[in-house]
């Protein structure tokens, strides 16, 4: 295996490590309406959702790296651009990381405090709970699909994966994107069957891209014919 078959292989390997970490990066007590009565006796999801949001960090990161020499050669422009959103990602990623020890602190406040002393703990609660989904749902979202569309762009006219696969691609970033203007203007909730259902799509295509990286990785040959017929054009 050469060395660019190699690193779409791992790149490939690292969506699917992003998904799983996505998907454990969840903590279910904290879209309870009770959920700082919650906190303190589910403090393991805390602690698995921030150790899981951090792994998110170097596999969103890690991908654009691995694949970005081989994007360059078709749109150094574009790739530079795919590479700079998957790092202002990373950092959203690093707050998101940062809100959920702050929710643990607040559970044992709220936990140690009396009745008549938990409203400004309840409406603090509140401010942080929108502020992290605004962080992972809105401002983490949009950077992130900002990316992708210029990196299924350049896959698109690049031909490094069937068309089909890029223009699929292309449809998820859109409708993810949508759904965190969704949120954004409150007209959606996170975590819900019409939030879910708008980020399936692109889902979906991150699964089976993995599993075309990771089997088959990308078709080179194409952009070699591509520059010799500018050639001969010129």
């Amino acid at each position: 295996m050469n060395t660019s078959r190699q690193a779409t292989a791992i790149a490939g390997a690292l969506v699917i490590v992003g998904m799983i970490a996505g998907v454990l990066s969840v903590v279910p007590a904290l879209e309870e309406p009770n959920y700082l009565d919650l906190i303190s006796a589910h403090e393991s999801q805390v602690i698995v959702g921030a150790v899981s949001q951090f792994i998110m960090i170097p596999a969103y990161v890690g991908f654009a790296l691995l694949l970005y020499p081989a994007l360059r050669m078709e749109n150094e422009a574009l790739s530079l651009g795919f590479l700079g959103f998957r790092l202002i990602a990373a950092m959203f990623h690093f707050i998101g990381v940062i809100f959920l020890p702050l929710f643990l602190v607040l559970g044992q406040e709220f936990a140690q405090a009396g009745a008549s002393g938990t409203s400004h703990l309840e409406t603090l609660g509140e401010l942080l709970r929108t502020a992290r989904d605004l962080v992972n749902h809105v401002a983490l979202i949009i950077s992130l699909t900002l990316g992708d569309l210029l990196f299924f762009c350049i896959l698109y006219r690049s031909r490094f994966v069937p068309r089909w696969l890029s223009a699929w691609g292309l449809i998820g970033a859109g409708l993810a994107m949508l759904a965190s203007f969704l949120v954004l203007f409150r007209l959606a909730d996170v975590v819900t069957p019409l939030y879910l259902a708008i980020n399936a799509p692109l889902a979906l295509q991150s699964l089976v891209l993995a599993m075309f990286l990771i089997t088959r990785g990308f078709d080179t040959k194409t952009l070699t014919t591509g520059h010799q017929h500018d050639g001969r054009r010129g």
